[in-house]
C-alpha cells in the first residue's frame, strides 16, 4: 500500500472512487434520481481538481497495485464550526476505502495521519459527520474518543439524511 497526498492528475480516479465508495456503502437508499443528481455535483472530476488545487480540502490517498482504494479528505475551515466551542476545529470531511478493502488496517491508517495533521497544523478539534444508521462508522469513531455533540442532515438530491456530528477534542 502506497500512502500520498492527491495531485491533480488524481482528480478523475480520486472522482470515480468517491462515487463507487458512496454507492456502495449508501446508493441503496436514495433514488436513482437523486443518487445520480448528488453524484454529478459532488464527485465528479472537475469538483475533485478544484477541491485538490484549493486551500480549503486536504486528501490522503492509498494506493494498491496502482489503483487507487481508499481516502481521506479534511476541510479547513470546516462548515460545522458554529455547533463547536473549538476554537481552531478542522472537519474530517470523508475517508472512504473500497469494500475489498476494508478491514485492513486502512481505515486507522488514514485516521491516525488525519489527527496528526490536525494536531501539526494547531487545531484544537476535529468534527465529522456520520450517518445516524451507519453504526459501524459510528464505532469506529467511537474508538477514537468521538462523541455526539449534535444532529444535523445530510442532502443527497431532494431527500434529507439523519446524521450526527461528531467531535474529537484535540
Amino acid at each position: 500500500m502506497i500512502y500520498r497526498p492527491a495531485t491533480l492528475a488524481d482528480a478523475p480516479a480520486l472522482a470515480k472512487l468517491g462515487a463507487e465508495t458512496f454507492i456502495a456503502s449508501f446508493g441503496h437508499l436514495y433514488t436513482p434520481e437523486d443518487l445520480a443528481n448528488f453524484l454529478a455535483e459532488v464527485h465528479n472530476p472537475e469538483a475533485v481538481a478544484g477541491e485538490i488545487a484549493g486551500q480549503e480540502c486536504t486528501h490522503r490517498l492509498v494506493e494498491d497495485d496502482g489503483q487507487l482504494v481508499a481516502f481521506c479528505k479534511l476541510r479547513y475551515p470546516t462548515k460545522f464550526g458554529d455547533f463547536t466551542e473549538a476554537a481552531n476545529p478542522i472537519e474530517l470531511g470523508q475517508l472512504y476505502a473500497l469494500p475489498t478493502h476494508t478491514g485492513h488496517g486502512i481505515g486507522a491508517a488514514l485516521m491516525d495521519w488525519a489527527l496528526a495533521h490536525a494536531r501539526e497544523h494547531g487545531h484544537d478539534a476535529v468534527l465529522l459527520s456520520v450517518y445516524a444508521e451507519n453504526f459501524g462508522a459510528q464505532r469506529f469513531y467511537q474508538r477514537y474518543g468521538f462523541a455526539k455533540i449534535a444532529d444535523i442532515t445530510f442532502k443527497v438530491g431532494e431527500q434529507l439524511d439523519p446524521e450526527f456530528l461528531y467531535e474529537l477534542k484535540l
